[in-house]
C-alpha cells in the first residue's frame, strides 16, 4: 500500500526507492512547516486523520530501525 502522505504530497508510486527519493523530498520540504502542510491535507481531504494515524505509526516503526537514515544525518544543518 502506497503512503498516503506521500502520494498526497506528490510522490511517485513508481519510484523504485524511497530513499533514492528522500533528499528531493527534503530540498522541498526546505522552509516549511511539516504541521501546516499536514492540517492542509486533512482539511482539503487529500487525506484522512485515519490515514495520518496510519503513517504516524509507520514512522515510528522506521525510527527504530538503526542506522536507516544514517547517511542522510547532518545533510539538511
Amino acid at each position: 500500500m502506497a503512503n498516503p502522505l506521500f502520494k498526497a504530497m506528490g510522490g511517485n508510486q513508481q519510484s523504485t526507492n524511497m530513499l533514492e527519493a528522500f533528499p528531493k523530498f527534503m530540498q522541498q520540504m526546505r522552509g516549511k512547516d511539516p504541521n501546516e502542510i499536514l492540517n492542509g491535507l486533512i482539511s482539503s481531504g487529500k487525506v484522512s486523520q485515519q490515514q495520518l494515524d496510519m503513517v504516524q505509526r509507520q514512522a515510528q516503526q522506521i525510527q527504530q530501525m538503526p542506522g536507516m537514515f544514517e547517511k542522510f544525518k547532518g545533510m539538511f544543518k
